[in-house]
């Protein structure tokens, strides 16, 4: 498994969401395709904000921690017509729990609780190099 994390949430000129996930020396690039609300997810604690109202990512972490578990990592599984596939693990007492999940609904929790995210190395052939994205920060 290789770890990345969220490096942005970025949307294209047709209005499609996409949130990146980068390597830990931010050289590859793993981009993935989400709506617009799982995109607020995940931006929401990216930029630091607290909602005055719980969120379904904050509701799962609640649900999670009163039910005496800890999520561990996520992992991004695998690639099947466009679609990718994660799943959640959870440490309860002496056991893992692993969850299959949409990628966008785990990484909005793993951005609520700070646990890693993987993918897994066959998805590595999906990457971008970083240096061939180019950015619109807006500003042009």
């Amino acid at each position: 498994m290789l770890k990345f994390h969220v490096k942005a949430i970025t949307m294209d000129v047709e209005g499609n969401f996409s949130v990146l996930l980068t390597d830990e020396e931010e050289k590859k690039v793993l981009p993935i395709v989400i709506g617009p609300l799982e995109a607020q997810n995940i931006a929401i604690p990216l930029q630091g904000i607290t909602p005055p109202r719980p969120l379904t990512p904050d509701l799962l972490k609640s649900v999670i921690e009163q039910l005496g578990g800890k999520p561990e990592k996520v992992v991004i599984t695998d690639l099947k017509d466009d679609t990718y596939y994660a799943e959640l693990y959870i440490k309860q007492g002496d056991r893992v729990i692993k969850l299959d999940s949409r990628p966008s609904d785990a990484i909005a929790l793993a951005m609520r609780t700070d646990i890693p995210i993987f993918i897994n190395v066959r998805l590595a052939e999906f990457t971008y190099d970083i240096a061939d994205l180019k950015f619109d920060d807006g500003d042009s």
